[in-house]
């Protein structure tokens, strides 16, 4: 679904675009900015060119594939979110913070449900301990609490994409920021606080104030690619 002046238009990438494409990297990605060919009074559209990217936040492909796959484009702003129950993983997150140097875009680290914490002094220490000088916020957002941090890094033109396991409370973030229920959320398993997929494709949302935040889903796994520089 790509977003145009009128609207919103379902659109394929053209025959052209994906013969010319030496990888999948290549094709359109959430995020992208995109030259469409259109028939007048259609509501379908043909991609012709991706635009360059300015940021990309990529991993290796799941499974045995090796190839890049692009996990949001042209983002100022990656939010990596970590609850701080049995999702909290140091290692993981150190992951993350590698990948989002790489993007070319600004991490800030989101700590989601504080009321589950066994030990939340500790864990923030040893976040930062791993993050350095890096933005580190604790949120609440079933509670609506520190939502007003969060959307203090999206005024209006600026793009935010959210990352992190499933079940830590992403969708619940964009329907705090947007004000309604716009993600579909579900409770996480109570025995190992797992989520369960709720969203299960890459989504840009518009936010009232002009700003905008891409919602993904959980990622099981996370590979590193081409991270030199960020290490």
């Amino acid at each position: 679904r790509v977003w145009a002046g009128d609207g919103e238009l379902d659109a394929t990438a053209s025959g052209r675009l994906k013969h010319h494409a030496a990888r999948r990297s290549e094709l359109p990605a959430v995020g992208d900015w995109v030259v469409i060919r259109r028939r007048r009074d259609e509501p379908r559209a043909a991609i012709v060119a991706v635009l360059p990217r300015r940021s990309r936040f990529s991993r290796k492909m799941p499974g045995a594939v090796t190839d890049e796959q692009v996990v949001a484009a042209n983002v100022d702003v990656v939010f990596i979110v970590m609850a701080l129950d049995a999702d909290f993983s140091l290692r993981r997150l150190e992951r993350y913070l590698l990948l989002a140097r790489e993007s070319g875009a600004s991490p800030v680290i989101l700590l989601t449900k504080p009321d589950l914490a066994t030990a939340i002094d500790a864990q923030v220490t040893s976040v930062r301990s791993v993050a350095g000088d890096l933005p580190t916020h604790v949120v609440n957002p079933k509670r609506s609490e520190g939502i007003e941090q969060v959307a203090a890094y999206l005024t209006p033109g600026r793009t935010g994409a959210l990352l992190g396991s499933s079940g830590v409370g992403k969708s619940t973030i964009i329907n705090r920021l947007v004000g309604q229920d716009v993600q579909k959320t579900r409770e996480v398993r109570s025995s190992d606080a797992k989520g369960r997929h709720t969203t299960i494709h890459r989504e840009l949302v518009m936010l009232p104030n002009g700003g905008l935040i891409i919602d993904t889903p959980g990622m099981r796994e996370l590979q590193l690619w081409d991270v030199g520089d960020a290490v």
